[in-house]
């Protein structure tokens, strides 16, 4: 099959990165009615290192990882994985493609009628098929993996306090060895101590596994923590991109005024 010319000239970019990239978007927009949610994002997470992306509540992180996922699709650009356009692939292409990535939720999204190991071992049974016996045991060691007992996966969400929740959202996303894992507001709700287990847990883990991360979030103390490289949006654009060490020195007031939450500077806050 032949590229489309948006494809080509992503594949092109690509190719001329200084590391290959794992995930690309060239010129992804998608409109909600009148609302230009995201105006043409163009992103390069390389492949095995964590991406963050920052922005104000509304700038369009979430409606960017939903349209990677697949969950929405854009209504103009090209998301590569691989080289591999994922663009309006269905089917057992899709599925396919989604056994590669991983997902933290913002709010841990645990089943509150399953136990925690069932919680876990989710997509291993229901996605892949795998034997109860033998998902439980990967289940087991995931829940080891970030710092839990193993007698936690017999309990249920309820009976965890938020912290553990988010350390069991987390062995969720890693149970099936990922290339690709998203954290979508990884410490939200945790106070700052939880809130940098998370964040050291979430480094491991991606290390640990070889993987490619992109995470979304507010919090600049986990931004620094746990990128590699940052990206800022704001109204539909990526307006700023680079190393985390360059984060301070970004030339951007927008950025500026972002990382340091000053009200006043070049992005509007609505009073």
């Amino acid at each position: 099959m032949t590229d489309s010319p948006v494809t080509a000239a992503c594949k092109i970019r690509a190719a001329q990165q200084d590391l290959p990239a794992k995930l690309q978007l060239c010129g992804v927009r998608k409109r909600f009615g009148r609302n230009d949610v995201l105006r043409g994002v163009d992103l390069t997470v390389p492949a095995g290192k964590s991406l963050v992306v920052i922005g104000g509540s509304g700038t369009g992180k979430s409606v960017m990882i939903k349209c990677i996922l697949g969950l929405i699709a854009p209504d103009e650009g090209s998301i590569l994985v691989d080289g591999e356009e994922t663009v309006n692939i269905d089917g057992k292409a899709r599925s396919r493609m989604m056994s590669r990535f991983g997902m933290l939720f913002q709010g841990a999204a645990l089943f509150d009628s399953l136990k925690v190991w069932e919680n876990v071992a989710f997509g291993l049974i229901h996605g892949r098929h795998v034997e109860k016996e033998q998902a439980r045991q990967t289940a087991l060691e995931k829940i080891r993996a970030v710092g839990l007992k193993e007698e936690v996966g017999d309990l249920f969400p309820a009976e965890l306090s938020g912290g553990m929740q988010k350390r069991v959202g987390l062995a969720r996303a890693i149970a099936a060895n990922p290339e690709i894992i998203f954290f979508d507001e990884p410490t939200t709700g945790l106070d700052p101590i939880m809130a940098d287990v998370i964040n050291g847990l979430i480094v491991d883990c991606v290390t640990d596994l070889g993987a490619t991360a992109l995470s979304i979030t507010h919090d600049m103390a986990s931004a620094r923590k746990i990128a590699d490289y940052v990206a800022m949006i704001h109204e539909g654009h990526i307006i700023w991109h680079g190393p985390i060490a360059d984060l301070d020195n970004s030339g951007s007031a927008y950025v500026e005024q972002f990382i340091h939450g000053r009200a006043e500077g070049p992005i509007a806050v609505n009073k």
